[in-house]
């Protein structure tokens, strides 16, 4: 298999619709009937006309009414997600969705495909991430990480980072290799979270939309190296993905994602297997595939993700996205960025797996 085509491959915020908050429980305080309180103390006026003529409200002693009380509380709660279960149960069963041109089903997403990666990323690599503030806001931004671990873990990892730390609650679109959409399932399951082939045709139409593009320019050399060869960055192919920022004046943030190199520990590679299987590699690793499908879980490492200053793209001229030496010097800079944050991660970390 080719690489790509032409880009070669806390407080935590609320996810969803969770229902009522906390709600605050009310009583009244029963006072003292004038006259009985201690001497000297001060009693109120008298209050004179028809006003006088009413007896003062009883405390309201009924139970909470409306989810008042804790207990009301959470069952309003549990009925509100039942509701906004069967909803979704609806509108998947009678096809009231939108999906774009891409595919990327932006409901699904965020109601069951997040939150099938979500324990994976907080419980399992327990991903600490930094610096997501230096995503833009708003309008077309490309991602460029680097890219380990023998399975593409570590996108769909970045992808919930973004998605759930990143303060305008952005959805990252990542450009994935042609393997992808061969493999039945896995096909489905891509377009489903927005990925897409990593060419520049898409790539350039998603940013013009306003999207977030997340590209991994090592591809298949960066996931299949030698575990001996860790974080060391691969060839940064020939800059595609630097032509395709500056046709769209997009900036390139940089991100480095320490952790996903020791899940699957590559040994050694079964070029014969690979040829047959028609895979860019068959991974030989201390578990695989000695131990069956055991072997394919992969060791629970500590993960880091920081995401770096972006390098801005709009001061070129048009013409500078053909500018062969403007490309090698921009992916240069990208590359020793990512590479530079790389070792200084590697260097803070305490242990693989704490």
């Amino acid at each position: 298999m080719a690489d790509a085509k032409v880009i070669p491959f806390d407080d935590d915020r609320s996810r969803g619709s969770r229902g009522a908050g906390n709600r605050r429980r009310g009583g009244a305080a029963e006072s003292a009937p004038a006259g009985e309180g201690p001497v000297g103390e001060v009693q109120p006026l008298p209050v004179r006309g028809a006003a006088a003529e009413e007896p003062a409200p009883e405390p309201d002693q009924s139970p909470a009414v409306d989810g008042g009380g804790e207990d009301g509380g959470e069952d309003g709660g549990l009925e509100r997600r039942v509701a906004a279960g069967l909803s979704f149960l609806r509108r998947r069963l009678t096809g009231d969705y939108e999906v774009d041109d891409f595919g990327y089903d932006a409901e699904l997403t965020d109601q069951v495909l997040m939150s099938l990666l979500r324990p994976v990323y907080e419980k399992y690599f327990r991903v600490e991430v930094k610096g997501v503030e230096n995503i833009p806001a708003e309008g077309g931004a490309l991602i460029v990480a680097n890219h380990s671990g023998t399975l593409p873990l570590d996108g769909l990892m970045m992808q919930v980072a973004v998605h759930d730390h990143h303060p305008a609650d952005r959805h990252l679109r990542l450009l994935a290799a042609d393997l992808v959409f061969v493999l039945p399932v896995v096909n489905e399951l891509a377009r489903k979270l927005g990925h897409t082939l990593a060419c520049a045709e898409d790539a350039e139409r998603l940013l013009a939309q306003g999207e977030l593009v997340g590209v991994m320019p090592e591809g298949f050399k960066g996931i299949g190296k030698p575990f001996g060869e860790r974080y060391k960055l691969q060839r940064f192919g020939r800059g595609g993905f630097v032509s395709t920022a500056l046709r769209q004046g997009a900036p390139i943030v940089p991100c480095s994602i320490v952790g996903a190199e020791e899940i699957y520990p590559m040994i050694g590679n079964s070029k014969t297997l690979a040829r047959l299987l028609g895979f860019p590699y068959f991974p030989l690793t201390p578990t695989f595939p000695w131990l069956g499908p055991l072997g394919a879980v992969p060791l629970p490492t500590k993960w880091t993700i920081q995401f770096g200053e972006p390098i801005p793209t709009d001061g070129y001229a048009p013409e500078a996205a053909e500018d062969p030496v403007l490309m090698f010097n921009l992916t240069d800079q990208v590359r020793e960025q990512i590479q530079h944050t790389l070792y200084k991660l590697l260097v803070q970390r305490r242990s693989v797996f704490f």
